[in-house]
């Protein structure tokens, strides 16, 4: 049993850079062998999705996601046991996503757009990182994978962002910002700042 992992947790808007982020942390701290933990793939099914004005699901909501399922299961993994767990994959019915194991470990990564506005999951964190990009880069990213990998048109994306994507941001994940231990600019500057980030854990972890 793991005990007493460091847990760094990553916050940031819709196509700002998480997920890469976290894959470099990762390969940074290949020796300690880091969990990954996603967000993503607490989502509840479709049905359960709230609707906008307009008839619209929309995800961009804590709503959206099993919080009480997530908490529980990241504090389980943080006390040193592994959990299962749904992998998430876009458009994929229920029964087709991959159910996969994530074992305990000495560094534990978080990786999701609530994870400041869940507080039992903010209060589990060691270290957080926001990362912050501009509005108009994470819209090109957006309009990029949805185009290329979900198939969706492009009205249907600029919909999204105007109704859902940026209220989410502004109202559940912007006013958290200064909560973060360190902020990430994920743009010119995001060699410079893995950097610092880089030596800002390892001097916490002592290595």
């Amino acid at each position: 049993m793991v005990k007493n992992p460091f847990v760094i947790g990553i916050c940031g808007g819709s196509g700002s850079g998480k997920t890469t982020l976290l894959k470099r942390l990762s390969e940074t701290f290949t020796n300690k062998s880091p969990a990954v933990f996603s967000m993503d793939n607490y989502y509840l099914p479709i049905e359960k999705q709230a609707l906008d004005k307009n008839g619209i699901v929309n995800f961009d909501l804590p709503t959206a996601l099993n919080e009480t399922k997530l908490s529980s299961d990241l504090l389980q993994l943080i006390n040193g046991e592994p959990i299962e767990v749904k992998e998430y994959f876009f458009n994929a019915p229920p029964d087709k996503n991959v159910l996969i194991t994530i074992d305990p470990a000495e560094i534990i990564i978080v990786e999701g757009l609530f994870l400041f506005h869940y507080q039992q999951v903010f209060n589990a964190l060691d270290y957080t990182i926001f990362v912050d990009v501009d509005h108009e880069i994470q819209l090109d990213r957006r309009i990029y994978r949805d185009q290329e990998t979900r198939g969706y048109k492009r009205s249907d994306i600029l919909y999204q962002w105007e109704n859902h994507v940026l209220p989410c941001y502004e109202q559940f994940i912007d006013p958290y910002r200064d909560k973060a231990s360190f902020i990430f600019r994920n743009d010119l500057n995001a060699d410079s700042d893995f950097d610092e980030l880089q030596k800002s854990i390892q001097q916490i972890l002592g290595a």
